[in-house]
């Protein structure tokens, strides 16, 4: 039985060009460097952050003018560093913004700079 080939199962195995990794791959790397908690307490404050802004202005999200919050360029500053940056860049506000301001750096206590490919 083992002399014919024709009833043995064969594998081959083709070298794959190691640049490319499929993207559940790369989700597994990235879920371990950073902690799968982590990541999901950043985009619960980057959701959170999208809906004041609406509230904010007071309008759609195409008509909000551009605003970037950089929550690790936050994180770099002082606490009255945060404060002012976070009054700069709502300058164009009519609002009374202050609520916004002291619920960002409240959420955003404890948690960690992102390093690498991951930032925008």
């Amino acid at each position: 039985m083992a002399s014919e080939p024709s009833t043995q199962s064969r594998v081959m195995f083709q070298a794959t060009d190691k640049t490319e990794e499929p993207a559940h791959r790369k989700l597994g790397k990235l879920t371990v460097k950073y902690n799968r908690k982590d990541l999901q307490r950043r985009l619960d404050i980057e959701e959170w952050i999208d809906g004041q802004l609406h509230l904010l202005f007071d309008c759609e999200e195409e008509e909000i003018p551009e605003l970037e919050i950089d929550i690790d360029e936050l994180l770099e500053l002082s606490d009255e560093g945060q404060r002012t940056r976070l009054h700069e860049l709502l300058q164009e506000c009519g609002k009374p913004k202050e609520d916004f301001i002291n619920g960002l750096l409240y959420r955003i206590k404890g948690l960690r700079k992102m390093s690498g490919p991951l930032k925008k």
